[in-house]
């Protein structure tokens, strides 16, 4: 039961980043792999924040962070890596729509230079006698009352509060997008716009805005997403690519501009990593196991064997 709920609450922030991703990647077609650095910078931003606005200093621990301390540093870093997100695509991408390999090329190299930046800033608060900067690895702390355990009353299993609440985040961030995109007109607009962007620029929509509204949006949940990782385990350099490499598997698994496949490709993929890491032997006392992601790329091999466009994409 414990694993199954690791693997449910390790969706919840498989989805919170994908979903992102699949924003800008899925419906938008714009090949963003600067999704990862996104994420990284995002993390050390909102460690900033928190670290300022505690005044305690490094390594906090659960009981020194209210909720405000938390919430706070998620709004800035989504802000923050939004409109950092924003001016990539109208600096450096808007010009290209439709040009999936220069825009790669583009956003790698935006990826590259975004990761020596932290190295070369990140972290600037840590402990003293300890070397600054560098990109080494931080965590936030979660609110003080999210530190401790729930009778879930099912098998006699306690669970942690702060995973459930990182599915429940999840759970949340995927509703709200699914009310935007069908319940809005930025929404539909977006919707349209990918199905048919000359005859939707015909009828008088500006198509530009809408796509650049929703780049901000995709941008900013991989700060969020950073924001509950690093609070759940740690942000440090190196998880750019790591975090870019599980979003293209989940969007591929799900299908490309699907919410519904980034929500059950998050689930497969984190089902399938959990129990990888329960149940399979492992190469080391210090090391986590291998399996895993050899596993999670056979699940995506065997979707892709059947339903080329993943599970729940489109054909052609």
């Amino acid at each position: 039961m414990a694993t199954i709920l690791d693997g449910l609450t390790f969706a919840g922030l498989l989805f919170i980043v994908a979903s992102g991703f699949s924003l800008i990647f899925g419906l938008m077609r714009v090949v963003n792999m600067a999704h990862g650095a996104f994420y990284l910078l995002g993390g050390y931003v909102a460690y900033e924040v928190q670290q300022r606005m505690t005044g305690s200093g490094f390594g906090l621990q659960s009981g020194e962070v209210n909720t405000l301390e938390w919430v706070v540093p998620w709004l800035i870093a989504m802000v923050c890596i939004g409109v950092f997100g924003l001016g990539v695509q109208q600096l450096l991408l808007r010009w290209n729509q439709g040009q999936d390999l220069r825009q790669a090329l583009i956003t790698i190299a935006v990826s590259v230079i975004v990761a020596d930046q932290v190295i070369a800033h990140f972290p600037r608060t840590v402990p003293a006698g300890t070397q600054r900067f560098g990109g080494n690895a931080v965590s936030l702390s979660w609110p003080g009352w999210t530190n401790q355990f729930v009778d879930l009353h099912v098998a006699g299993v306690s669970y942690s509060l702060a995973r459930l609440v990182m599915l429940g985040l999840g759970v949340g961030v995927g509703i709200v997008l699914w009310l935007w995109l069908h319940r809005t007109k930025t929404g539909l607009v977006i919707r349209a716009g990918v199905d048919d962007r000359q005859m939707t620029s015909a009828i008088g929509i500006n198509i530009q805005t809408t796509f650049a509204i929703a780049f901000f949006v995709g941008s900013a949940l991989a700060a969020f997403g950073a924001v509950v990782g690093g609070s759940q385990a740690s942000i440090a350099q190196g998880r750019d690519g790591e975090w870019l490499l599980f979003s293209l598997v989940v969007v591929i698994i799900g299908g490309m501009g699907s919410l519904a496949g980034a929500a059950v490709g998050s689930v497969l993929y984190g089902l399938v990593f959990s129990f990888a890491v329960a149940y399979l032997p492992t190469t080391g006392n210090e090391c986590c196991t291998q399996y895993s992601v050899v596993l999670t790329f056979i699940l995506m091999a065997l979707v892709l064997a059947f339903r080329p466009q993943g599970l729940f994409g489109r054909v052609g």
